[in-house]
This record gives C-alpha cells, structure tokens and sequence, in this order.
C-alpha cells in the first residue's frame, strides 16, 4: 500500500532519555521526525550524561515502561518497534512480555557501551538481550557489542551467531573499529551471502549515530520499504547527519537530523 503522507506511520522508541539531545530517545524522535513517520516513545532509562560519557543510568520501574507501552499501542497502533537503550534486566524482562506479541518488524539497537567508554550492561541484561533475539526483525551492533552477545571474536562468525539465534537480521556496522578511508558495514539475512555497504569514513567523533542509524532503519521500515532497501536508505540517512554534525558541547559532534 502506498505511504498516505497525511498519516504518517507510527514507529514506538523505546529508550533511555538523554539531557544533551544527541542520542536516545531525542535521536529517535529527530530521526523519525525527518524521515516522515509519527515518532511515539517510552522512556526506559534516565540518563546523567554529556557529550563526553554516561555518569549515571536510573531505568524505570519496569510495570511503568510497560504501562507507557500499553497506552501508546491501545491508541496509536504503531507499526514499528525500535528498541534503544534498556538500562537492566528486569527492564529487558518487561520487554520480552511485549515484544513476542509485537505484529510489526522490531528494530534493536544493543546499546551495551556509551560512547565514552562506559560499560551501560551487565551479564543479566546481555543474557536478556540475547533472549529478545528470535524476536527482532533486525538488530543493529558494532562489532564489539556482536562480540559480547555471542562471545566470538570474528565479527562475521558473531554475526552469523546472532542470525543462528534466531533473529531476522544483522546490520553490523563497523564504525567502531575502522581505521582506513572507508567504513564498511555488513547486512546478514538467512536468505543469502552477506551484503556489503561502503561509506567514506568521517573524521569526526560522533554521540547518538548508533541511534540514528537503528531509528533510521525502523523509520524505512514503517514506510514500506524491504529489509535490504530500508537498512541501505537508513544508511544513507545517518551518514549525512554525520556529515552535517555539529559541536553543541564540549565532547563528541551531534548530528544534524533535522535541519541542514
């Protein structure tokens, strides 16, 4: 069905609240803005943070994160899920309750670190996070958080770990750890050999573009667009955000989502 661009679909983020405005669920809400979907959200998780690190994450009481989940699908009825940060297990556990009986794609973005380098999960959460798999339609790591959900060291065999777990699939990016002109990203399907999508590397430091990419993929999702073509478009999207960043504090570049 063709996209009625006077209803915009609905895509609920699910995620952690971030002061400054570059990542969580101010991303999401930029993002799909942008991308002309209605963005309804839940805030899973507070945040103490900058535009340098993560000082201090308080998650909600899980029975709220799934009251505002409740609310939002009895009236809005949103045809994409995309998940952010979780912040803890019992949060993750509220979570696999929902999720299942999800009847639209559901997009994870495995927040495991923040960018500054402090560590946003412990051994619960992840074991959690490793029982949503066989319920996303896609999920989106950087090669060190495909390592810490399935413990191998080869970015390709932990992504073929997390497609074996049962979820539908892997966009593993590569940002993280990429040291030459090119960043190159990966998209696992069981259906076929992985695709490869080649973008030319940034000089900057970024705060929020894990969640701009995943919001971005969920955003094409929620238009219509098929898996391979919403994760190449997103893709797309994201690195001219990055391109266009911009310096609002005194740690990494956000980027421009909105306007140019």
């Amino acid at each position: 069905m063709p996209h009625d661009p006077t209803r915009p679909p609905v895509v609920l983020a699910v995620g952690g609240h971030d002061p400054t405005g570059g990542a969580g669920i101010q991303a999401d809400i930029e993002t799909l803005t942008a991308l002309g979907c209605h963005a309804a959200t839940a805030v899973s998780c507070l945040t103490v943070q900058d535009t340098r690190d993560v000082s201090r994450i308080v998650p909600v009481d899980p029975r709220l994160l799934g009251e505002q989940i409740a609310a939002v699908r009895a009236d809005l009825a949103p045809v994409v899920l995309k998940i952010g940060l979780i912040g803890d297990a019992p949060i993750a556990d509220c979570l696999l309750d929902i999720v299942p009986a999800f009847a639209g794609p559901v997009v994870l973005d495995p927040v495991l670190a923040a960018g500054g380098g402090r560590d946003l999960a412990d051994d619960a959460l992840t074991g959690a996070v490793v029982r949503l798999l066989p319920h996303l339609t896609l999920i989106t790591p950087n090669r060190a958080e495909a390592r810490r959900l399935t413990g191998r060291a080869d970015p390709d065999a932990a992504a073929r770990c997390l497609l074996q777990a049962g979820c539908g699939a892997v966009l593993l990016t590569g940002a993280d750890e990429a040291t030459g002109a090119e960043v190159a990203n990966q998209l696992y399907t069981p259906e076929a050999e992985p695709r490869d999508f080649r973008w030319p590397r940034l000089p900057g430091v970024y705060h929020g573009s894990g969640c701009t990419l995943a919001s971005a993929c969920a955003a094409r999702l929620a238009l219509g667009d098929p898996l391979a073509q919403a994760v190449e478009a997103a893709q797309r999207f994201a690195w001219q955000a990055l391109e266009h960043a911009h310096a609002p504090g005194r740690g990494q570049l956000v980027p421009r989502r909105i306007a140019r």
